[in-house]
Formats: structure tokens, C-alpha cells, sequence
């Protein structure tokens, strides 16, 4: 007999799903920098302010009868200017992750290219050759896309085990111990979007058949469930890499798997990082992708067939992009920064506490869920959205009113 509502296990797994990719090989670096417990702290900053703003999605979510997306409901709330500056932040959302993932394959490219076939190919070419070898599965539509997904996920489980089980005889607990918490900061806004599922909850919401309680029990049990996973990559990472050379992974442009691999030269360990890269950068390039295909559809009312993605929504998703990254090689932690500390602290912080504030005081909406914040503790989110928001400004300006890696 089938459940009349989605599990909660089923959407923890959707929440943690969504959550756990390729993002997650550069937070030993840009988290790395402050140390472990200056970085322990901005952890639990970070999944609290996300946990906290998608359950005020849900709130505004649950104020509808029928499905709806976020941009529907910033509309509602916010009106067409809301509306249209989500349509953009959406847009740059999307491209940044693109450009980050895509940036990344051309790394691991290179360095496969060079370890394993003893050739020098620029940064750029791997990145074309990733793209032109799996962007196409893109046009094959969700269907295909999901298959291999799941097959791609299994793999991505098993080499985040193995590497963690080959990589804890070399762990030296004393550098744990490290810290600078000058730069404790710095790490942010990846944080942010390390726990970005906010675009999953309409999603979530339809799947539990609006049953608000089990939405809630979702969010909580997948934002801790990824928490834990991001918590124990993070241990070994910092236990194996010293602070400098974090500093010149951070300086060299590359993530956490492939300073790994060129620290300790053990082959295991080196295939194994290797593998993670790979199955951490294909899953999170084909979900954005196809997810970026299909809001460019929606938002131009570009039909798709049932089999097949439209062909010109797919070049959209992707020609950008990769033209983007072929310029600028060297911007997966500049694109990622830029991803969580503007596009994903407005969208999934700002907005959502506007939309709470504006729907429960000025139009006076009511749902099947209320969150507990009240004008106060509104305030206070909208205030450390904010911090976040002119923290990465400030590093993009150069700006030196925060501390910065040396």
C-alpha cells in the first residue's frame, strides 16, 4: 500500500542530497585557513542562520494551497521588483556554481593528465573536454540524468568512505590545534552555500503532500545529517594538512581532494581523492545544469519534450559558463564565495525574513506552520544576513576592513 505522505527519511536524503557536492572539496581550504575551532564555530553559525531561514520558507510556503516556486511566492510577498531581482539572483546563482564546478574539472583534468599520461594541458582545455564529454547527458533530459545520478551517488558515498578510512592513519591530531581567528570569518559565505537547499523545499513541501510537520522534521534531520558529514571531512582534512599548506592550496586554486593527493603521494589515497573529485563534480555539474535548464524554460515559457531537453535552453545553461571559465581558469573559490556570500545569502536569507515580516504583519497571512522567530529574532537574522552580505562585498572590493589570507 503506498504512504499517503513522502517519508522523512526520503526527504532528509533529498535535503543532504542536495547539499553534499563538489562544494564540499573546497571548505577544508576556505575554512582550513581560521582553523579547526575558530571553523567549528562558523559551522554551527551557518547551519543554524540556514536551518532557521529555509523553516521561514516553509512558513511563507505553507500560506499556499498549491504548489508553488520561490520566485511565486518573492512575487507574492515582494512584489515584481522582488520578483525580478530573484529572477537575477537565480540566474547568478546558477552561473557562479557553473563556473565553480566547471573550473574545478579542469583542475582535476590537468592534474590527471599530468600524474597518470605525462601531459601538460592547460587548465582550460580539461575544462572543455569535462564539459564536451558529459554536458551533453544535459540534453538527454531528467530521466537519463537521474540514472546516472544515482549511480554517480553511490560512488561519491563509497570514495567519501574509503577516503576517509585510508586517510585517518595520517592524521596528526595536533594540528587540529591550529587557529586564526583573525580570519574566522572568511569561511562564511562557502558555508552558506554548503547548506543552500532552500530551492528544494517547494519541492519537499509537494512530496510530504503539505504536511508541514514532516517538512520540518526533514529540514532538521538532513541539515544535521549534512552538518555531521561536513564535520568529519572536515576533521581529516585538517588533521592530515598543515596551515601552510592550506594557505597554498588556497593560493594554488585547488580544493581540498587534490592537496591531498599532491601532499601525501600515496597512491590509494590519491586514486581515492581522485574518485571523490570526480563523482563531487559531475553530480553537482549535471543538478545544476539541468536545474539552470530548466528555470531559463520556465522563466522564457520554453516548452521541453517529455524525453529530451530543449536544445537551446541546455547551450543557455552551459555556454556561459564555460566560456566564463576558459577566460578565467583560476575562479572556483573567488565563484564559490560569490555564489554563498551574495547570490545565497539574499535569496535563502534576506528574502526569506522579508517575506515572514511582510505576509504575517502587514497582510496578515496565516498557514498551516508559524515559526517561532518573532519580530525580534527577525531582526536579528536579517541583521547577520546583512554582516554576510557587505563581509563578501568587502572581499571582493578589497577592501581591508576584514582580515584576509596572506
Amino acid at each position: 500500500m503506498t504512504a499517503k505522505h513522502g517519508s522523512v527519511i526520503g526527504g532528509m536524503l533529498l535535503i543532504t542530497g542536495s547539499c553534499i557536492g563538489a562544494g564540499m572539496l573546497a571548505l577544508p581550504i576556505l575554512t582550513g585557513l581560521a582553523g579547526f575551532y575558530p571553523t567549528l564555530l562558523m559551522f554551527f553559525l551557518a547551519w543554524a542562520f540556514m536551518t532557521t531561514t529555509a523553516l521561514l520558507l516553509v512558513e511563507v510556503n505553507g500560506w499556499h494551497k498549491k504548489p508553488v516556486n520561490l520566485l511565486t511566492m518573492v512575487g507574492e510577498t515582494l512584489g515584481k521588483t522582488g520578483r525580478a531581482l530573484s529572477w537575477l539572483l537565480y540566474l547568478l546563482l546558477f552561473y557562479s556554481l557553473l563556473v565553480a564546478y566547471m573550473t574545478l574539472s579542469g583542475n582535476h583534468v590537468h592534474s590527471f593528465a599530468d600524474h597518470l599520461l605525462g601531459m601538460h594541458i592547460p587548465d582550460y582545455v580539461g575544462t572543455l573536454f569535462f564539459v564536451l564529454l558529459f554536458g551533453w547527458l544535459i540534453f538527454l533530459g531528467t530521466r537519463a540524468v537521474d540514472y546516472l545520478n544515482r549511480l554517480l551517488m553511490v560512488g561519491k558515498i563509497i570514495a567519501f568512505l574509503l577516503l576517509v578510512f585510508i586517510g585517518v592513519r595520517y592524521m596528526q591530531p595536533d594540528l587540529l590545534l591550529q587557529s586564526n581567528l583573525s580570519l574566522a570569518f572568511f569561511s562564511l559565505p562557502v558555508l552558506i552555500i554548503s547548506f543552500g537547499f532552500h530551492n528544494m523545499i517547494p519541492t519537499l513541501t509537494n512530496y510530504m503532500k503539505g504536511d508541514t510537520a514532516r517538512v520540518k522534521k526533514a529540514i532538521l534531520a538532513g541539515s544535521v545529517f549534512t552538518l555531521v558529514l561536513y564535520l568529519v571531512w572536515e576533521i581529516l582534512v585538517l588533521g592530515i594538512l598543515s596551515g601552510g599548506e592550506i594557505l597554498s592550496a588556497f593560493k594554488d586554486d585547488i580544493d581540498a581532494a587534490q592537496a591531498l593527493k599532491n601532499l601525501l603521494k600515496a597512491p590509494s589515497l590519491g586514486i581515492t581523492a581522485q574518485a571523490l573529485a570526480f563523482f563531487a563534480v559531475l553530480t553537482s555539474l549535471l543538478a545544476q545544469s539541468l536545474g539552470l535548464s530548466h528555470f531559463i524554460a520556465d522563466g522564457l515559457k520554453i516548452s521541453h519534450g517529455d524525453r529530451r531537453e530543449n536544445p537551446w535552453t541546455a547551450l543557455l545553461a552551459l555556454l556561459p559558463p564555460l566560456i566564463f571559465t576558459m577566460l578565467f581558469p583560476q575562479l572556483f573559490f573567488e565563484a564559490i564565495n560569490f555564489a554563498g556570500g551574495i547570490c545565497a545569502v539574499i535569496l535563502f536569507g534576506i528574502f526569506p525574513v522579508m517575506m515572514v515580516w511582510i505576509g504575517r504583519y502587514r497582510d496578515k497571512k496565516e498557514g498551516s506552520y508559524r515559526h517561532f522567530a518573532g519580530k525580534g529574532s527577525l531582526s536579528l537574522i536579517f541583521l547577520f544576513a546583512l554582516f554576510i552580505f557587505f563581509y563578501q562585498l568587502s572581499q571582493m572590493l578589497g577592501l581591508q576592513i576584514f582580515a584576509r589570507p596572506g
